[in-house]
């Protein structure tokens, strides 16, 4: 289904930039690690170690697999998890950035969307008998 080959594709990207951006600030040049302000290290290092995940569960909707449905879901719950440690952590004073909030929006926004169109998509062999 298109949808889930847009979704895929997306999910695919997604990963391969957060990987890429995580990667930079976690392990590139002082100047990347300053240009990221203050970072929530726990939300750094998840986002960079899901990023791998992201690409695995966008080859799996591209696929139509099932893993990619179980994958999407389970970032999608991880990441609610991880906005409500994120909150709790700025209610206690830690230090953020206001992009950090947008991002873990963005992120769970779209997971959320991928699961639900990954779960509600009807197997090929079902659209050919409708």
């Amino acid at each position: 289904m298109k949808r889930n080959r847009l979704i895929g594709a997306v999910a695919i990207a997604f990963g391969a930039l957060t990987l890429w951006s995580g990667g930079m600030v976690l392990f590139g040049p002082d100047a990347a690690r300053v240009a990221a302000g203050r970072v929530v290290p726990f939300v750094l290092w998840f986002n960079f170690l899901s990023g791998a995940v992201y690409i695995a569960a966008g080859i799996g909707i591209l696929q139509g697999r099932r893993f990619g449905k179980i994958l999407a879901s389970a970032l999608a719950m991880a990441l609610a998890v991880l906005f409500a440690a994120f909150l709790a952590a700025i209610a206690g004073g830690q230090e953020w950035e206001t992009r950090t909030l947008g991002a873990l929006i963005l992120r769970l926004a779209f997971w959320c969307l991928a699961a639900w169109a990954s779960v509600t998509t009807r197997p090929a062999s079902l659209d050919a008998r409708s």
